[in-house]
């Protein structure tokens, strides 16, 4: 207690004359910001540019296959309806969503990462049971759509199985069925029908 002047016979000494007591922002005022040391975590920055160069590489590589895309989808709603524009051949319609076709040949199947494919049936619903690459839509010259089976299991149109390696000829109207999901093969009537007035013109005679 003496070393704190706490006892009854002692007076607490002054503060020597010079000396400037700081209150707490006073001495705030006196710290440099540009001496603290910069507290950066390394492998969260890391982690951000990685991530950063991921993103641009994958929006880089979508913008690359823009032009590939030959199947335009269409999600469902109770208002939707087939309208067909001058650009669709035909749509595969589902429960939940509608594949417009827009070259003469699309593929149909299941995409991965490493599997890039025209018409991803998974965006329809559970597809572990359909092959990467499960088959073929052509348009062939004369108007006629065929559907040709590349994968393990049948592919069935109005009821009828479609073995791997054959085809069959789908009509307006078809019901397409590949493991558990469903779909309805709609043609563009009015574009077919040009094209096949086209291609009776160039047909000799």
């Amino acid at each position: 207690m003496k070393q704190y002047y706490l006892l009854e016979d002692q007076t607490v000494q002054p503060l020597p004359k010079g000396d400037q007591v700081l209150n707490f922002s006073d001495a705030e005022d006196l710290i440099d910001d540009s001496k603290l040391k910069d507290m950066r975590d390394e492998v969260l920055e890391h982690e951000l540019t990685v991530a950063d160069r991921r993103q641009k590489r994958e929006i880089r590589q979508l913008e690359q296959e823009l032009h590939k895309w030959q199947v335009l989808v269409d999600s469902i709603t109770g208002m939707s309806s087939p309208d067909f524009d001058n650009q669709t051949l035909a749509v595969l319609r589902g429960r939940m969503v509608r594949y417009l076709m827009r070259s003469r040949e699309i593929t149909l199947g299941r995409a991965t990462k490493d599997n890039q494919i025209d018409v991803d049936l998974s965006l329809e619903g559970p597809a572990w049971k359909i092959s990467r690459k499960q088959g073929v839509i052509k348009l062939k010259n004369n108007g006629d759509f065929f559907i040709a089976n590349e994968g393990r299991r049948p592919i069935y149109i109005d009821g009828r199985p479609v073995l791997c390696g054959s085809k069959w000829r789908l009509s307006n109207n078809s019901v397409v069925e590949i493991a558990s999901l469903r779909f309805v093969f709609l043609i563009n009537q009015d574009l077919i029908a040009l094209i096949r007035a086209e291609a009776a013109k160039i047909m000799p005679q």
